[in-house]
């Protein structure tokens, strides 16, 4: 049957399509300089995108400050590069704005459409009638045989849900006989109900309601399964509870919505069941989604198939066929032409049916062939990625398909986190074992890693057309629809090959980073001056404060000291050079500046990490306030000193006597009695703010080397690496370079050679020490010395070479 359904429509389109021979012409002069025109047009349009990035420096003051009109007029071409200059003038302040796909052939069939309809409406009317009636009757016929409707009619139009709007005029027309001569009055007395699924359009309910002039009463939403079948497909048994209770209640059940491929993930209803309960309660069976393509396959799911049997469904070919500016298409069945009339479905305005003229030229440039290939490539993209997807499984990545590969041209998948006490497979319901608040919080988490694919996926692949969506009950999804993408983007099976590759090379740092979470938070927590910020929307390891000495935490404005601090631990840590990736912004609940560490693509000391944060903040912190009361501190300093070198004056004075403060007698005294007088000084510590004597230093250098100055206190912990190991990774866990054999011997070697330096730096120490004294070594003793420092033996040493410092004691 489905054969020899579309065996014919191939002889119908074949029959009504006029190709010209090699040799024919276009007679009308007006159409060849149309088509010309057209053709230089866009190509002068799809040009200028190379040549703004070339120019992105000069953009053109033209399209941006409006002008008066000029009295001359312009030429085409200038015309022309105004609009360039408006579609393409902002992309070098926004460079992430979409670009305009390049328009094939079919593309400009349909652009030449819309000019042609212009040309055609300039027509007589006898002529203008033959064609548009021509045009609609030849589209009509074509798209119910391609999609299996028979004997059905066809509305044009730009808004996707205008077509609906119309069947609900259409049934209510057809239920309430005297609508046209009382109105409202008749709906008031016996109120219509129209039934929509839960998983329906957002908004699509209040569009209806606004464009029937009906209350929100009329809505009738109806629930999705809970206990059987998919979570996405309208429940049965619920609706028919549903009109039994409106038809009790003195209500009339008027039309029913649907889906054949919800517009979130792409569920089909059970449209065989839903058209049996309309037929028993004489209901409007109106159907709609993008599965609703399939039905020009050879095969088809009977779900699917269902729907040609329905008393309306609208469609959307445009995406479907990488056509632009093409209207979507409502089939209807209906015996009534005056009711379709009233209900706006039919028109007797020639202007009305030149929109299907678009659609007409772009089926005869395609043909049957072109078009179910374009819908066969989408579905077999579609089974490319889903086998793909399942070799995947195994690496933390269970998806949910809508329905199997034959049938449904769209796939859903999420990563996620398998919870204690939860099934492998991807839940809905809360995790038994787990307060809701934890429920939350790690679907809070794992919605932020989602996103975080979703963006990293669409730069890497941009042909593969994934969009990020959030659903109610599973959260934040990535949806892969070629149907409604692959036309316009080109998507081949070598972008899903690489769309899949991307998955699998960012599955690491997914499962690494969530890892991490929880042991970050740990470490924060337990560290005094930081606090944990619970961000949700952050998808890295996590987001932390550091609460400095005035933080007033009761206060949600913004701290500029904290701020400050926060600057400045954003600089010292990126100049760690680490495969962490730091940033410093504003906290979701308040305006004070936190650290949000990113995305971790190996394992990470997460105590390392934390430990450096907090001591790298206190010093940018002391720092801080040392710079400020730096002017105070050297002035009270300053005087300090000078009261400090007063007494000292003064008591030198004492000590010498006055005599010795005579230039001539004091000279005297000193030749034939010298003070041995000890020089005194005194020493500004900046870090403390006070003075301090200088006699440590002096008797510093009378040591030398035998005294060593104490150690300055390291606020850090400093951690010994290894060769090549960036900061906050585990020396032996996660390397592949180095085995954790190698690595404690290379361990084990570094600290023999530091106790090798350390005995032959005391033996060095030793000896210069007892130089110049009674007992010092004679100078074969010091060669001795010297070359055990060498390593080379003496002549005259008969005993063996030292090797280390076993053998010194």
């Amino acid at each position: 049957m489905a054969c020899s359904i579309l065996e014919g429509c191939r002889r119908e389109v074949r029959r009504e399509t006029w190709k010209p021979g090699p040799g024919s012409e276009i007679a009308d002069p007006t159409l060849a300089e149309m088509g010309k025109n057209l053709k230089e047009a866009v190509k002068m349009l799809e040009d200028s995108q190379t040549r703004t990035e070339e120019e992105n420096g000069k953009k053109l003051v033209s399209g941006d400050i409006p002008g008066p009109l000029q009295g001359s007029g312009q030429d085409m071409v200038s015309i022309l590069q105004l609009v360039q200059n408006l579609m393409h003038g902002d992309e070098d302040e926004e460079p992430q704005s979409p670009r305009i796909q390049n328009i094939g052939e079919q593309g400009h069939m349909a652009l030449l459409g819309h000019s042609l309809g212009a040309y055609i409406s300039t027509l007589d009317k006898e002529k203008l009638r033959k064609l548009t009636t021509r045009i609609l009757s030849d589209t009509t016929l074509w798209l119910c045989r391609i999609f299996r409707y028979e004997n059905g009619c066809a509305y044009f139009h730009e808004e996707e849900r205008e077509g609906l709007a119309k069947i609900c005029r259409l049934a209510i027309h057809s239920r309430y006989e005297d609508f046209v001569v009382d109105g409202f009055n008749v709906l008031y007395n016996k109120k219509p109900v129209i039934y929509l699924s839960a998983a329906a359009r957002p908004g699509l309910g209040q569009y209806l309601c606004n464009q029937l002039g009906l209350p929100f009463p009329c809505l009738c939403r109806v629930p999705c399964n809970t206990m059987f079948g998919s979570q996405h497909q309208m429940d049965v048994a619920f609706l028919e509870k549903l009109i039994k209770d409106d038809i009790e209640r003195g209500r009339l059940p008027l039309l029913l919505v649907a889906n054949a491929g919800t517009a979130a993930v792409g569920h089909t209803d059970k449209i065989g069941r839903l058209k049996e309960l309309c037929e028993q309660y004489g209901i409007w069976l109106h159907v709609e989604g993008v599965n609703l393509a399939t039905l020009a396959l050879g095969y088809v799911s009977s779900s699917v198939l269902a729907a040609a049997k329905c008393d309306s469904m609208t469609m959307t070919p445009g995406p479907w066929l990488g056509l632009p500016a093409v209207p979507a298409v409502t089939l209807y069945k209906h015996d009534d032409p005056a009711l379709t009339l009233v209900a706006g479905l039919t028109s007797n305005k020639p202007t009305d049916k030149l929109r299907a003229l678009p659609l007409w030229l772009s089926l005869q440039y395609l043909g049957l062939d072109g078009f179910v290939e374009r819908i066969k490539h989408a579905c077999q993209l579609v089974s490319r990625s889903v086998w793909s997807l399942m070799l995947l499984g195994d690496m933390r990545l269970p998806f949910f398909q809508v329905e199997d590969e034959l049938s449904s041209p769209v796939v859903v998948f999420r990563f996620f986190q398998e919870l204690p006490g939860s099934d492998p497979v991807f839940k809905a319901v809360p995790v038994p074992n787990m307060t809701p608040s934890a429920v939350g919080r790690e679907r809070h988490s794992c919605d932020a890693l989602n996103r975080w694919l979703g963006e990293q996926l669409k730069q890497l692949v941009p042909a593969g057309g994934l969009t990020v969506m959030d659903l109610e009950a599973e959260g934040t999804c990535l949806r892969f629809s070629p149907l409604m993408t692959a036309a316009v983007l080109g998507t081949r099976g070598e972008d899903v090959d690489q769309l899949v590759a991307c998955i699998e090379s960012k599955l690491p740092v997914l499962c690494c980073t969530l890892q991490l979470r929880e042991e970050f938070k740990q470490e924060v927590e337990a560290t005094a001056g930081l606090l944990y910020v619970d961000d949700p929307n952050w998808p890295g390891i996590g987001v932390v404060r550091y609460e400095h000495a005035n933080d007033d935490k009761s206060s949600l404005k913004s701290d500029p000291e904290g701020e400050k601090i926060h600057a400045g631990l954003l600089k010292k840590l990126n100049e760690l050079e680490s495969d962490l990736t730091f940033k410093i912004g504003p906290e979701y609940k308040s305006m004070k500046s936190c650290l949000y560490v990113g995305m971790a693509s190996d394992d990470v000391d997460a105590a390392e990490l934390v430990e450096t944060i907090v001591a790298t903040a206190r010093e940018i912190e002391e720092n801080s306030r040392l710079l400020e009361n730096m002017t105070e501190v050297v002035r009270k300093g300053i005087q300090e000193a000078q009261v400090e070198l007063q007494k000292a004056s003064e008591e030198r004075l004492l000590e010498e006597g006055v005599l010795r403060q005579i230039p001539v007698v004091g000279s005297v005294l000193n030749w034939f009695s010298p003070v041995q007088a000890l020089q005194k000084g005194r020493t500004f510590n900046l870090t403390a703010g006070s003075l301090e004597s200088t006699e440590p230093i002096y008797v510093y250098k009378a040591q030398g080397a035998g005294v060593t100055l104490p150690p300055t206190p390291s606020g850090s912990r400093t951690k010994q690496r290894l060769p090549g190991q960036k900061p906050f990774k585990r020396s032996l866990r996660g390397s592949d370079a180095l085995s954790e054999t190698s690595s404690v011997s290379h361990i084990e070697d570094l600290e023999k050679v530091e106790r090798l330096s350390g005995g032959l730096e005391q033996i060095t120490l030793e000896a210069s020490s007892t130089e110049g004294h009674p007992g010092a070594p004679s100078p074969q003793h010091t060669d001795q010395t010297e070359a055990f420092q060498k390593g080379v033996p003496h002549p005259e040493d008969d005993h063996p070479q030292v090797e280390g410092p076993e053998s010194l004691r």
